[in-house]
């Protein structure tokens, strides 16, 4: 392993081991799950949405690293932005991994770390979870 992957192999472990706002929001607006059947990772997502805006976001985190990692920066990203951000972010992630596009921007411009798993096809879907499972709670209701 180079010294780059390294530390980028670093930062992901840090974020997957550093979960923030874990749990259920009892005022959620709308919720959304998504699993990947690939590997069987799970999140389920809690929003509140208030004029247009993400103002408040829990979720519950049953991935491997990589997804855990993606729901972390996801998490520390989220609270202020709007749904169509969100559907950006998602849709940037995807082209990213699967279409080698550029790293996602503006909030979430640090889910570029998870570039460097690229290759991994297999963790594609569960890299997306949680963007996937903000998406699916915004198109519902709770």
């Amino acid at each position: 392993m180079s010294g780059i992957d390294a530390i980028y192999q670093d930062k992901i472990l840090a974020y997957a081991g550093n979960i923030p706002r874990l749990g259920k929001l009892p005022d959620a607006t709308h919720k959304g799950e998504a699993v990947s059947r690939a590997c069987g990772s799970e999140i389920s997502v809690y929003l509140k949405l208030e004029d247009g805006l993400i103002v408040d976001y829990a979720q519950k985190v049953d991935a491997c690293a990589l997804g855990s990692a993606a729901a972390s920066i996801l998490a520390s990203s989220i609270v202020g932005c709007s749904p169509t951000e969100i559907e950006q972010a998602r849709d940037e992630m995807r082209a990213m991994l699967k279409e080698d596009g550029p790293v996602p921007s503006g909030s979430f411009a640090e889910l570029g770390l998870l570039q460097s798993a690229r290759s991994l096809t297999n963790r594609h879907s569960s890299m997306l979870l949680a963007l996937e499972a903000s998406v699916r709670a915004l198109n519902s209701k709770s």
